[in-house]
């Protein structure tokens, strides 16, 4: 059995697919991996669940269609600590996640939960680019 955290991020369907097909790639069979899908909600006044968002149910229908199993976990906070937190709780192999273009500025501004997760995690990290067709 083999499990890959996959960091989810709000209304992210092209990333989310990406990570999803990266994941259904990997090497073995796909029924003896488990994917953890996590999104962590910085802001969620409505009370929203990780089952509600169309990037996690777009990533699970692909994960699933291969024939991985998919189990759930979101979180609230800082994305990059919650993701390491999540993957450190399930104890997984893996942790994927996928960055989106910033500036440097836009980075010192605003953080990078990827750069976050690369820097600090205690285990392999697989960065997915979004496609070029997206």
């Amino acid at each position: 059995m083999y499990d890959v955290l996959i960091g989810v991020g709000l209304d992210d369907e092209s990333r989310a697919t990406a990570q999803a097909e990266a994941v259904v790639d990997l090497p073995g069979d796909s029924d003896e991996v488990t994917a953890h899908l996590c999104h962590v909600f910085q802001d969620n006044p409505e009370g929203a669940s990780v089952h509600q968002l169309g990037a996690v149910r777009r990533a699970r229908e692909i994960l699933e269609d291969a024939g991985v199993n998919c189990v759930h976990h979101e979180a609230s906070g800082d994305p990059g600590e919650e993701l390491i937190a999540a993957a450190d709780a399930a104890d997984v192999d893996l942790i994927c996640v996928s960055g989106r273009k910033r500036s440097p500025a836009g980075k010192a501004v605003f953080g990078s939960t990827t750069q976050t997760v690369v820097l600090n995690a205690d285990r392999p990290v697989l960065t997915v680019p979004v496609s070029a067709k997206d």
